[in-house]
């Protein structure tokens, strides 16, 4: 098993989210985080004024998946999430361990 992280713009969920659906993908946990990257947030302008912005809101997905699962929902996302503009954001995936479903006690890939 594995957890795929994935921070996307926050206008992209709704097309994210249908396309890893489609693909089969039953839950997912989603977030709103706030964050920056090499871009350091970058600058607004307001009444002729420059205002650092210091962190850009970002949607945050959580997925578990099987093993087998997780090449195909990287490329899901980003072809779903992909503007080509700076701050797209970045997908992560970690393995995991072990995983308990409370209600039943089921674990590993049953509780998934």
């Amino acid at each position: 098993m594995k957890k795929i992280e994935a921070l996307i713009k926050p206008y992209k969920l709704e097309e994210v989210k249908n396309a890893l659906s489609e693909m089969g993908v039953e839950g997912m946990t989603i977030s709103e985080v706030k964050g920056f990257g090499k871009q350091k947030g970058g600058g607004q302008c307001y009444l002729g004024m420059e205002n650092k912005i210091d962190f850009v809101p970002k949607i945050k997905l959580e997925l578990v998946l099987l093993d087998s699962q997780v090449e195909l929902a990287s490329r899901v996302i980003i072809k779903s999430a992909k503007t080509g503009k700076i701050g797209d954001g970045k997908i992560f995936v970690l393995p995991l361990e072990e995983a308990v479903q409370i209600r039943t006690g089921a674990t590993g890939e049953r509780a998934v």
